[in-house]
């Protein structure tokens, strides 16, 4: 009886060690208001590195597609969190709670900062801490609504405000992403997106293993991008909203408006950490998008060049891991009375499916 008590104590030792050796993440860091998928420092090409994701759009389904991504990201050794804005009173997933998102210190030890905000409007405390990674340079990921993530309705005079989608220097979409809310330049949920590999950066490591990209978003306007930046995806606004449409024959798409590109952002901050700051972008993204295996890929890729590690030659594949189902984008069309701690393994069947 001894000896089993012993050997029990000593397996249960063991795999506290080996549960601590596979994250960063403190215990007092753990709470039901937020997700974290354990790393694995001896997994490449994660090692164990932080990536935190922050979902706070009210129409593209962040909310599901972002918990999604972390979890097939885990599985390559990240460590991986995901904020959502949520309900204070109830701790229900709130997609249209503007002001609302627990956890944000937990952006102070990330290694990546993942992006996708729609006009919040964040206590400064909160908006503290994404500006702090911002201005000392660290890895950037922004998707789709993050041209304009902030949005200063209430406190103007907020040292935020100057980020707010709206300002006279374009806020944080135009000075840090590379531009801010133009408008639909394909017809929203009329006609959808294929993203085409830039011709003249084909060959650049962060489109490995990307060949064909659809998403039934639209392509956003853009009118021009910092010189800092590459263009690696254009976007095809096609004629219908399946995969088998063919583009449109206009002017639209002579040029056609990127959909996915890098920065490399001078940085002059008394506080940087690193003089250029890299940063990924795609307005591709609502939570069907990424379906799509190669846009999956795209942003796995990006994320490694981020961190300046080597990209292998197919691309970095990223596998749907849980329930998957995602909702189709619109206004008022998220899930109600869910709990972030229900959506660990995926979100519920959706209740029109039942």
């Amino acid at each position: 009886m001894l000896l089993n008590t012993i050997a029990i104590a000593c397996a249960m030792a063991m795999t506290l060690t080996a549960a601590s050796a596979t994250t960063n993440m403190d215990t007092s860091d753990t709470d039901d208001r937020w997700l974290v998928y354990e790393g694995d420092a001896s997994v490449a090409p994660g090692r164990g590195r932080r990536i935190v994701f922050m979902s706070g759009d009210e129409e593209y389904r962040s909310e599901e597609g972002l918990p999604m991504l972390a979890r097939g990201l885990a599985k390559h050794g990240f460590e991986t969190v995901v904020l959502l804005c949520q309900n204070p009173e109830t701790g229900e997933v709130d997609p249209e709670q503007l002001h609302h998102i627990p956890g944000t210190h937990l952006i102070e030890d990330a290694d990546v900062l993942v992006l996708q905000l729609r006009f919040r409007e964040f206590p400064d405390g909160d908006m503290d801490r994404i500006m702090d990674h911002v201005n000392k340079g660290k890895p950037l990921v922004a998707i789709r609504t993050t041209t304009h993530p902030f949005f200063y309705r209430k406190a103007t005079h907020s040292p935020h405000a100057k980020w707010s989608w709206n300002a006279d220097n374009g806020g944080f979409g135009k000075q840090i992403v590379g531009e801010t809310w133009v408008n639909h330049h394909g017809h929203h949920g009329k006609e959808a997106t294929r993203g085409i590999p830039h011709d003249a950066n084909k060959d650049h490591p962060v489109l490995r293993g990307v060949k064909d990209v659809f998403g039934p978003t639209d392509v956003y306007g853009i009118r021009s991008l910092p010189s800092d930046a590459t263009v690696l995806l254009d976007g095809g606004i096609v004629a219908g909203m399946k995969p088998s449409d063919p583009l449109v024959e206009d002017t639209r798409n002579s040029p056609m408006h990127p959909v996915g590109w890098l920065r490399e952002r001078p940085v002059t901050s008394e506080d940087r950490e690193h003089d250029v700051q890299k940063i990924v972008v795609t307005t591709m993204g609502t939570a069907e998008d990424f379906s799509s295996d190669d846009l999956r890929t795209f942003l796995a890729n990006g994320i490694l060049w981020l961190l300046g590690e080597e990209i292998p030659e197919d691309g970095i594949d990223v596998e749907i891991v849980g329930r998957w189902d995602p909702t189709p984008f619109g206004f008022g069309t998220h899930r109600r009375g869910v709990k972030v701690k229900d959506i660990r393994d995926g979100w519920p069947q959706r209740t029109s499916d039942k």
